[in-house]
């Protein structure tokens, strides 16, 4: 197999069976709801748990992907991930939420990690669209999940989805291993000791804003992915719910849905990854994508209940073109302009920002729908961030 090929199977396969993990909590909510007295606001906070738990690996685990090598990485976060799942299985919220930042601690990895394997062997004039496909593994997770694990929790037991999710995340880890010879011979063989003052170093987010700092472009492309996450992180974490709760929807069909949401982000990723190469412009292929989801944001705020659920379906699909398609276009392009030899820390030090988008969009969402009771204007809130990226793309990042 040719080491591009390789590369991408590698980081496509971590990349579906993280994100498959962390579809766990949104796709099975309305189950926490009744089970153990969750509700709808706090399930935006539980999910965006999940992304603190990221961000806090993004701040200091970028030296330990760097000490295991890329690979290893992936597979030690798949397995902090399987260690959340199984404590999910206590029905205690805060049991949850601390449950759902071992699983984003766990989902981290493969930005980092997969950016440094396959910028090191993707060709470059279809860097884009390769990054696109390894990205596109976030939706297809997302499918796996909305297809298998409401329909496993009202099959059996809800409890039954966690040990499908933790067998998911123990054979992925296993199947990676064969892959660690070829791709993690540049570790690093010699460093410090893990101190206690070592890990507090490294949880300066100083570091972090420095890094962006060093290349033109960097400080923007963040900007807009923080909005771009934001809107996905809302959506995402609130999909299956509102068409449970607003609609009238039942979960297996919820769960459909939502699966056909990601099924078109797989497409969507990949088409606007070729896009990009094409046009030979990552950033008017991002405006394209801010106006997008602004746009499908408004028409779902004002979707009547008596819709149809074939509606519903097509709603999906074109959400998921529009919310979730961007994440390779702007990996890719921030690989492109970091400085040499610094990709896994410009990547984790961009998406450790963008991380912040998937953190307050559920809030935010949350937030709204505490305030007002009203989805409406939760979908018009994310329609408003979706079209800041729009000012921030408007200047062309130097190469």
């Amino acid at each position: 197999m040719p080491a591009w090929l390789a590369a991408l199977v590698a980081t496509m396969t971590a990349q579906t069976a993280a994100s498959f993990l962390t579809r766990l909590v949104p796709t099975i909510a309305p189950i926490l709801i009744d089970e153990i007295g969750l509700t709808p606001a706090l399930v935006g906070h539980i999910v965006a748990a999940g992304s603190l738990g990221s961000a806090l690996f993004l701040l200091a685990g970028n030296s330990l992907v760097r000490r295991t090598g890329p690979v290893r990485a992936l597979q030690l976060g798949l397995l902090l991930a399987m260690a959340g799942v199984a404590l999910l299985a206590i029905p205690f919220w805060p049991a949850v939420m601390i449950a759902s930042v071992l699983i984003g601690f766990g989902y981290a990895p493969s930005t980092p990690a997969g950016s440094e394997i396959l910028q090191s062997h993707a060709p470059a004039r279809h860097r884009s669209l390769i990054f696109s496909i390894k990205q596109a593994g976030v939706p297809l997770g997302g499918v796996f999940a909305g297809l298998a694990l409401p329909t496993l929790a009202l099959a059996i037991d809800w409890r039954a989805t966690l040990w499908f999710a933790g067998a998911v995340a123990l054979v992925t880890a296993a199947a990676l291993e064969p892959l660690r010879s070829r791709f993690d011979e540049g570790r690093q063989k010699r460093f410090d000791r893990l101190t206690s003052r070592w890990f507090i170093q490294q949880l300066d987010p100083r570091r972090s804003l420095a890094i962006l700092g060093s290349s033109p472009g960097l400080v923007r492309l963040t900007f807009s992915g923080a909005c771009f996450a934001f809107a996905q992180g809302a959506w995402f974490a609130y999909f299956v719910t509102y068409l449970v709760a607003a609609l009238d929807t039942s979960l297996v069909a919820a769960g459909s849905a939502f699966s056909v949401m990601q099924v078109a982000g797989i497409f969507g990723r990949i088409v606007l990854g070729m896009v990009a190469d094409r046009l030979g412009s990552a950033r008017s292929t991002l405006a394209g994508s801010a106006l997008a989801a602004a746009t499908i944001s408004v028409v779902f705020a004002w979707l009547p209940q008596d819709c149809g659920f074939a509606a519903v379906l097509v709603l999906a699909a074109i959400s998921g073109l529009a919310i979730s398609s961007w994440n390779g276009i702007q990996l890719a392009e921030v690989a492109r302009i970091s400085p040499a030899g610094m990709i896994s820390e410009t990547a984790s030090a961009s998406v450790l920002y963008t991380f912040i988008g998937y953190i307050l969009g559920p809030v935010g969402f949350a937030a709204t729908l505490e305030l007002t009771s009203s989805y409406r204007q939760a979908f018009l809130m994310v329609a408003v961030v979706s079209m800041l990226p729009l000012g921030a793309l408007g200047a062309r990042p130097r190469p």
